[in-house]
Formats: C-alpha cells, structure tokens, sequence
C-alpha cells in the first residue's frame, strides 16, 4: 500500500497529476481544501513500482531492464497512464520497449515473465502473461530446431541438450504454475520431449532439493512447505512425457520418492510407479531402492510394496512390447531384492513373493536368487525348517551354475532336501555331459571299426555312463521318500508345531544333525569319481574328489566352506 500527500494550492501543476488519469481524478473527488492524502492500494510492485513512475513523471533518469519492465507496463496501467492524458506516457513507453526489445531474447523473455509473479493479476489483466508465454514458446522451438538441423542426426539429443543447457536454469526459477504453462505452450509447438526431460530433471532437482528423500531420518516437515512440494510434484508428473526414453529413471525415482514423503494424490503416485517401471530397463539400484517413510521400528528399511507394483506394471508393458533389455532388467532385481534380504524386518511372505515376481525368461542362471536366499537364511538364522523350505521354493536348483551348486551342497543354512535337490539335478548335468563324450566316440568307431582305442573308450564311457544311471535312479527315489517323509511330518505337526521347532532346535547338538552332514558328504563322496569327465573350476571346492593318495579318503572330513554372501 502506497500513501501520496499532495497540496490542494499546487495540485494541478504537479507532472504526476497531469500524466495519470487515476490520481488526477482522485484529487478532484477529494474533498480537503489545503491538504490531500491518497492511499494507493495494491500497488504493482509495491513502493518500488510506484517510485519508478514517479521518476519517470519528473524527467529523473533510470535503465528499462527486462527485470522492472513488468513492474512500469503494470504500474502504469494501475495509474492510468495513457496517451489520453500525455503525449508518449508510461503505458505507451513500456509497451515499446517489451515488444521490440525484451520479448526477442530467451533470457529477456523469461525475465519479463518472472517479473510478473508478484502481481499476476494485473499482468494478466494486460495480456503481458500470455504473450511472454508465447514469446518463449516460439523462440525455444527456433533455436531448437535451428540447431537440430545444423548437427548430424546422430547427434541430435546432445544438440538438444546443448541448447536446453543455455537458458534452462532461468526456467527453473519461475513459479510452478507459470512453468507448467510455458512447457505447455513448448509442447504444442513442437518441442522435443528429449530435450524436454532434462528440462524438468532440472527443475525438480532444484525445487525439491530441501527434501530428504533418501531416507537419512528428516522426514517430518512443515504442513506449508508440504503442500508446496505437493503441488510442485504432481505438476511436474503431470508434464512427464509418455515416450518412456524422454526422461531418465533417476528424475522418476526422485519424483517417486517425493510423492510418498509429502503424500500426493495415488493417481499422481500411480502414474510416477509405471513410469518408473517403463523405465527399469536404464535404471540402476539406487532407483528403485525407496526408503519406507516411517519412524516404526517394525516396518521394513525400503519399500517393498512399492518396488513389488513397479515390477508389476513393468511386466504389463512387456505384454505391449516395450520391456528393454529383459537381462539387465533381472539382474537389477535380483540384486535388489539381495539387499533388501538383510533386512531383519523383512517376512518370509514378502521376500518370497518379491522373489518369485520375477519371471524365469529374465534369469540366465538362478545363481542371483540363489544368493538373496542364501543372504536372507543368514539374517534370519531363527526361522524354522517349513519357514527355511518356504523360502528355498523361490530357487530354482536345476538352473544353478557350477559354482553355486558347490556352494549350495556346503550351505549349512539350506535344509536337507535343498541339498539333496541340488545334488540331484548337478548329477543329472553330469551325465548329460558324459552323453555328450559318446557321441563323437561312437561316430569315430563306426567309420573306422579298426581304431582299437576309440572302441575301448567307448565301451568304457558306456559303462561308466550305465552306473551313472544306476546312481542317479538312487539318487532320485531317495529324494522322493525324502519328499514324502517331509510331506507327512509338516502335515501331522498341527498344533503340535512350535514343541516341533523347540525339539528341532535341540536336535542341533545331538548325533541327528551328524547324520544329515555325513549323508551330504556320503553323497558327496560318492559322486567324485565321475568328475574327471566334466572339469571342476576351483572355485567348486568339491569335497568328493578323489585324492591322489587312496589312504586319504579314510581320513574324516574338514568343516563345511562358509557361505560367501
């Protein structure tokens, strides 16, 4: 609000009485004889904006800069300073320098409309909004497509990004809304979505910067300052393109992160969770490892629920099409959900149906999920044996590598059938290996019926290849009474399940848990005779390899390798 005190004897020959209509009528409606005071509210630009018309009715010189420009076409439009009153005034004069200098540049432009935040109103009252919004429009098109056309076609994102580069950081610094309208009137003009998204990257870094949202613990805010960032965070999913390479899964996973720490709309939380899922195939961990927002000691370190519907809408777009890269995209999962395994607040239920949302075709081996499993037995060591099984059911041990079936054979944490499982099937690939070696033996024999040796081989691999057979036909209707033994032992516990767990605990120390480690090492043992016909790499560590020295064999056996998770 803006006070004026004027003197009724010389009113009439001041130059701000004669060169605006508003005052000039205010004074004359007044009804003191020696003295008037004007109270001028709401002002545009306040003291400032009212100081500048002033000097510029007394002849006092000052610079139009695309900073106060805004602040003289308002003021004088408040004023009433037209061409009615005087010849070149303020309104005519600010006009002038707005369309021929300040809306032909980017950063003029930007700046003009910057200027109109604090009295949006008379701005717009004088169209000076939309104009700038066009202005900007139409210039950030030019250059970009200006430049575009110059550079080779390969290089047409880094041009993009080159010219956004240049007077993006000015964008930044508008208000929510009128950046919403100037990206708007960008997009109908035919901006670039690519260039478009380092754009918004940009302004979401900037704005929502006072956020933790990497859960260091500062997650309680003010009810003001959350709103705020409320709006800012569905305006700017809002502006997200659909072409799922515009923009990078980091400015959607800080978006994410933002819309559950100030608790946006869900269909703003919805849409920022199948982007991020169209968008699995360029992300790294760090996008899509989102911290539970909670104070409770019980709730999980990260969201599962959330990376759970991430990988859900991401399947649904493989259905159309578009998944990326299915590899990189299960590896990213499989060493996700290895480090949320540690977590000790982590369920059974959840890891097992993290673990199994996974689908198969995105696996080349099962040695990843293989590791999550082993990680989580290690930080849940009181689970017990059907919670232990349970959990185990989300591997697949016929597609474990070399290495991680001698692991898994060693993994104390794994129950007895596991092992047994993993056993079965790595006997299985071995004589699927020994197949292999006859195959070209028996093509040399029947060419050449005189190659002695050749023959000899064969007849030998054939028998070897018979007791594997034999061995493997063992191995199998032992895993299924296995089966059947644990099927009516988990089916007659009923109530009876918790003294089950406390007796199996106790069984621990007892000869019971000798018996199950000297039936791996038996299995072990009794499978090392055939590994001369499938080479071992070092890192198998295979406890059933014959040694050089038959005595040795007699010796008792070493303690299991550990786990090296």
């Amino acid at each position: 609000m803006v006070t004026v005190s004027l003197l009724i004897g010389v009113v009439m020959q001041f130059p701000l009485i004669l060169k605006s209509g508003y005052i000039r009528q205010a004074v004359l409606e007044s009804r003191e004889a020696e003295k008037t005071v004007l109270v001028l509210p709401d002002v545009p630009g306040g003291s400032d904006g009212f100081e500048l018309a002033a000097k510029f009715c007394y002849g006092i010189h000052f610079d139009v800069t695309p900073e106060n420009a805004a602040t003289l076409r308002c003021v004088a439009e408040y004023l009433e300073m037209t061409e009615k009153y005087a010849a070149s005034n303020l309104v005519q004069r600010s006009e002038t320098y707005i369309n021929e200098v300040a809306l032909k540049t980017l950063p003029a432009a930007i700046a003009v409309l910057r200027n109109c935040e604090s009295f949006l109103s008379k701005a717009e009252e004088v169209e000076l909004v939309s104009r700038c919004i066009d202005a900007i429009a139409f210039l950030a098109c030019k250059e970009s497509q200006g430049q575009v056309t110059a550079a080779p076609a390969s290089r047409s994102l880094l041009n993009d990004d080159l010219v956004v580069e240049q007077w993006s950081e000015d964008l930044t610094s508008l208000r929510i809304d009128l950046f919403q309208r100037v990206l708007v009137a960008m997009m109908s003009r035919g901006f670039k979505e690519a260039a478009l998204g380092s754009i918004l990257t940009l302004y979401a870094h900037k704005s929502l910067c006072c956020l933790d949202t990497y859960g260091t613990g500062a997650w309680k805010i003010e009810a003001q300052l959350a709103q705020e960032k409320r709006v800012v965070v569905e305006t700017l999913a809002g502006l997200l393109p659909r072409e799922s390479r515009a923009v990078s899964a980091s400015l959607i996973s800080v978006l994410l992160r933002a819309s559950i720490l100030v608790e946006t709309s869900e269909a703003c939380r919805v849409n920022l969770e199948r982007g991020m899922g169209s968008s699995l195939g360029c992300a790294v961990l760090d996008d899509i490892l989102i911290p539970t927002y909670s104070s409770s000691t019980d709730d999980t370190l990260f969201d599962v629920d959330t990376l759970h519907r991430i990988v859900s809408y991401h399947l649904e777009f493989e259905l159309l099409g578009s998944c990326g890269d299915r590899e990189s995209v299960g590896k990213l999962l499989e060493s996700c959900i290895a480090e949320i395994a540690s977590d000790p607040n982590l369920s059974v239920a959840k890891f097992v149906t993290l673990a199994e949302v996974i689908p198969d075709h995105y696996k080349v081996t099962e040695d990843g999920v293989y590791r999550a499993v082993d990680i989580y037995l290690k930080a849940h060591p009181n689970l017990s044996d059907l919670e232990r099984k349970k959990v185990c059911t989300v591997m697949n041990c016929q597609r474990l590598s070399k290495e991680a079936c001698a692991h898994a054979v060693q993994n104390e944490r794994l129950p007895v059938y596991t092992a047994v499982q993993v056993l079965f099937y790595e006997q299985q690939g071995l004589q699927a290996v020994i197949s292999e070696k006859l195959m070209p033996v028996e093509k040399l024999c029947s060419c050449s019926s005189d190659n002695l040796p050749a023959a000899l081989e064969m007849a030998s691999l054939q028998r070897e290849n018979e007791a594997l057979k034999l061995k493997n036909l063992k191995l199998k209707k032992k895993l299924e009474d296995m089966e059947k033994r644990e099927i009516v032992r988990f089916s007659g516990s009923g109530s009876d399940s918790s003294s089950a767990r406390d007796s199996t605990a106790q069984s621990s120390d007892k000869p019971g848990s000798l018996r199950r480690k000297s039936f791996i090492n038996s299995m072990s043992k009794s499978l090392g005779w055939f590994y001369s016909f499938a080479p071992i790499g070092p890192a198998q560590g295979r406890a059933g390899t014959t040694p050089a020295n038959p005595e040795a064999c007699t010796k008792p056996r070493g303690h299991r390798r550990h786990s090296v998770s």
